[in-house]
Parts: C-alpha cells; sequence; structure tokens
C-alpha cells in the first residue's frame, strides 16, 4: 500500500530531479527525502531510481509510477476539495423520511432556511409512517426519520438508533363544522361515543382505539385512511368525526371542519431518529439542528 506523503514526495523529485532539490522545494532534509523514497520502493518492490552524476533516473518501474502520480495526485486534491466542502457544508445529501402531517409543518420551515443559508447542502424527503419509517432507517435508507410515539403503547425502535425528542402534539377531534359540538373549546372523548369514525394510520388507529376502550366504548369505524386531506374531506361532507393532531390545524383545507382540543387530554411526542454515528455528519447534524428550531417555533405557538 502505497503512502499519499511519499508519492507526494516521489512527484518532487521526478519534477525536479533530485533528492537535494525536491528537498529544498518541500522543506525537508535530504536525508528525510531519500528515507521516503526507500520506504516507496519497499512497498512497490523494486528501485524507483538511478543515480547519474548529482541526479537521478527514473527506472522502468519509476516511468510507469510517474505515469500514475499525477492521476493519484490530482484525486487526492478531489478528495480532499470535496472533504472540505462537506465539513464545510458547501455541499451534501441528507435522505430525511417523515410522516405527512410532520412532511407539511416542521419540514417546509427547516428546509426554507437550508436552501437559503445552505444552498448547497441537498435534502431529499421521502414519505413514511412508523414502525415502517424506522425500518427504513434501520436499513440506511434514509439518513433521518421523523417519527411518532404514544404514551401507554409499546412502541418497537432498533436498538442501533438514537432518539432526539422534537416535541409533543396534542391531539384533537376534527368536527363538521355545524356539529353541536363544534361550539366548544374543548371536546370530551365520551361525547362522541355515537358518532361514525375516520381512522388513520395504524399506529394513530390503535391510539384511538386504547383511548376509548379506558372510557369504556368501541367506535364505529366507518372509514380507515393514512390521507390527512381525505380525512378532512370525508369529515366535511358529515360522514364522520375524526382524532387528528394539531399539527393538521395548521393546514386544515376546508372552511367546513372544525378542529378542537379533545379532552382527556392526550399528546404524541415526535422524535427524530438517526443512527448514532450520522449525528457527527455535518449535513446531517445542520437539518437535525433545523428541525429542533422548527419545532420549538410550534411549542411557542
Amino acid at each position: 500500500m502505497f503512502e499519499s506523503r511519499h508519492i507526494k514526495t516521489f512527484h518532487e523529485v521526478v519534477r525536479s530531479g533530485s533528492y537535494s532539490a525536491a528537498a529544498r522545494s518541500l522543506g525537508y532534509t535530504q536525508p528525510a527525502i531519500t528515507q521516503q523514497m526507500k520506504a516507496l520502493e519497499r512497498a512497490v518492490g523494486t528501485p524507483l531510481f538511478t543515480r547519474v552524476g548529482r541526479r537521478v533516473r527514473l527506472t522502468e518501474a519509476g516511468e510507469a509510477m510517474a505515469r500514475h502520480a499525477d492521476t493519484i495526485l490530482d484525486s487526492l486534491s478531489a478528495a480532499q476539495q470535496q472533504m472540505n466542502a462537506i465539513t464545510r457544508l458547501r455541499s451534501g445529501r441528507v435522505r430525511v423520511c417523515a410522516f405527512p402531517s410532520a412532511a407539511a409543518t416542521l419540514i417546509p420551515e427547516a428546509m426554507a432556511r437550508i436552501a437559503a443559508e445552505h444552498p448547497g447542502v441537498r435534502v431529499e424527503l421521502l414519505e413514511g409512517e412508523p414502525p415502517d419509517s424506522l425500518r427504513r432507517l434501520a436499513r440506511g435508507e434514509c439518513d433521518l426519520t421523523l417519527a411518532f410515539t404514544y404514551p401507554g403503547l409499546h412502541a418497537e425502535v432498533p436498538a442501533e438508533l438514537v432518539e432526539i425528542p422534537l416535541l409533543e402534539d396534542q391531539l384533537t377531534v376534527l368536527l363538521p363544522t355545524g356539529h353541536p359540538l363544534a361550539r366548544r373549546r374543548a371536546v370530551h372523548l365520551n361525547d362522541l361515543t355515537e358518532e361514525r369514525w375516520i381512522a388513520g394510520c395504524p399506529r394513530c388507529r390503535a391510539n384511538f382505539l386504547h383511548a376509548c376502550a379506558e372510557e369504556g366504548f368501541t367506535p364505529d369505524i366507518a372509514f380507515t385512511t393514512d390521507d390527512n386531506l381525505v380525512v378532512q374531506s370525508l369529515v366535511a361532507a358529515g360522514v364522520g368525526v375524526a382524532v387528528m393532531p394539531a399539527l393538521v390545524l395548521s393546514f386544515l383545507c376546508h372552511k367546513k371542519v372544525t378542529g378542537r382540543l379533545l379532552e382527556p387530554h392526550s399528546r404524541r411526542q415526535i422524535s427524530a431518529y438517526a443512527l448514532r454515528e450520522h449525528l457527527r455528519i455535518p449535513a446531517t447534524a445542520l437539518v437535525l439542528a433545523e428541525l429542533k428550531r422548527a419545532a420549538e417555533a410550534r411549542v411557542g405557538c
């Protein structure tokens, strides 16, 4: 295996024509140049130079090495420049997997700042619900995952992932605007026992069923969909009501839908997840910092 410093020294010896000239150019002593060239020759397994007076001449192996030295050094220089760009956030790619309501709220706010301040950093957005999104992270299909958990419900998280809490998201109930309970500031779950329901993703549905069981009733789930816009449309049409996180209230699309706080109060924990070693990658750390900033702004609203 060749050392890059030996290749650099070899290149200078070839350019200048002697060990002493290379030593002056590189700021080394001549014995240091000699030792490096001997080490390179040992690595190659054959002499690279022969002496002609005070100058050196390349052997056949030396000529072959010289043909590759420029390419090797150019590649090393390009690699160093690219690494500098990545560490100084002039470039980089981060793949973020997020569930829909986070993708519609936290992600745009964070990405807008990154695009303005670090235009060379590319963020790619994938959509996925937990626990599948966490498995995708563990498989290396993304670099950061936004996921949520509910208190009291067991959630499997791969052991190799690190959780970074972002915010707690209050649950609300979506009602048709003309619903009698829409005039209240908050609605108790027990007041909705006779309603037909629209349920969401498997994790949200499991929490909803658990909450209803705690209140002593089984809900009539008429529709199931992961699409927030579909949920809103169904509620607006008056065919059911739905429990939704407060994040969704910031992008309600229907004037015929009203969101009210749900009692008893229930919240979901929204967190970012990453492989531990990825937290040291500058672009990933930047995206995570901006997601934290976006989450803190939501808490203050």
